[in-house]
């Protein structure tokens, strides 16, 4: 009888929802991650300290259709355009993660906008389990070739936190062992997700390794969306605690963690650049700046993190 590996068995059920899910649109050719098309791949580590860096993209697509008319929930990767749009946010992200460290974002199928703008659960689920699948199998792929003596960082934005949030649940404990911090921004961690895996710690503090960091930010509380902001766990970027007390960023802006709600909420801070969009999200919360309003803090925890990981397996 036939043995499949995990790579194998995570490319047939990709396959198999590609299958299923036909009947709610048409589904893209699946990604090859053999292919390097579908990664984008930087080195930032010259002297061999730093980190392994895994990013996941968050939603760039809306829905669309192919030239036959069928309307399609999920972005192709084999469309360049595509490719391209992902990539605005994938270099500016491995603008600030990859230095000192190597940096690695595969291309996925995220499913689009309009399948958030539901905000249906049940709907969001189904059509999440592809992209799932997809970043799944990107990252089987990428700890087949990587060095397992340096520590292992893992970031997603939006839907690619959610991304994150599935990653500690598929790993198992070898890898969990190698794991520096995984970051889910703008995302949330629901009891759920803590429950069935042990992999999912919350951060205490700035130096604590294997643990995962999760922040939303608002202008007030009230603006806090379930969808993505409904979490059980959540950190201050800016002094890395998990009270009230507050932070100063650059001078002028004030931020400030609610232990109650779990959201960060700042002010000095108009957060004008990210129009609201589709009354879904920067409505009050500032959904897109969980990446980069934080960019300076966040690159240099990293870096504190990966060091202490060094220093615990250090032999």
């Amino acid at each position: 009888m036939m043995r499949l590996g995990k790579i194998h068995i995570i490319a047939f059920l990709s396959a198999f929802a590609s299958f299923a899910w036909a009947a709610d649109g048409y589904v893209p050719k699946a990604p090859d991650y053999a292919d390097t098309t579908m990664w984008y791949t930087m080195d930032g580590d010259r002297d061999g300290k730093g980190a392994d860096v895994f990013y996941v993209v968050s939603t760039w697509e809306e829905d669309w259709r192919t030239e036959s008319g069928e309307i399609c929930h999920y972005a192709d990767v084999w469309n360049k355009v595509h490719r391209q749009r992902m990539g605005i946010e994938i270099r500016r992200a491995a603008a600030y993660m990859s230095p000192g460290n190597r940096f690695f974002a595969p291309f996925y199928r995220h499913t689009t906008i309009d399948t958030w703008l539901t905000q249906n659960d049940d709907t969001i689920a189904m059509r999440t389990r592809l992209p799932m699948g997809d970043v799944c199998q990107a990252f089987d792929r990428f700890l087949s070739s990587r060095d397992k003596s340096r520590p292992l960082i893992i970031v997603g934005f939006s839907q690619g936190g959610k991304a994150v949030v599935e990653l500690l649940k598929h790993i198992d404990d070898e890898t969990y062992s190698q794991l520096a911090a995984a970051y889910v921004l703008g995302y949330k961690v629901t009891p759920h997700d803590t429950a069935v895996c042990r992999n999912i710690r919350a951060a205490k503090g700035a130096k604590d390794v294997g643990v995962t960091i999760c922040y939303n930010t608002v202008k007030d509380v009230k603006y806090a969306n379930p969808i993505i902001s409904g979490t059980c766990m959540a950190i201050n970027p800016v002094n890395w605690r998990t009270d009230d007390k507050p932070a100063v960023l650059h001078d002028t802006i004030t931020v400030r963690l609610s232990p109650e709600r779990k959201v960060l909420v700042v002010s000095g801070y108009s957060g004008s650049e990210y129009k609201p969009y589709r009354g879904f999200i920067n409505v009050g919360d500032i959904h897109s700046c969980e990446p980069w309003l934080y960019s300076e803090c966040l690159a240099k925890n990293m870096a504190v993190r990966a060091r202490q990981w060094r220093k615990a397996h250090r032999k």
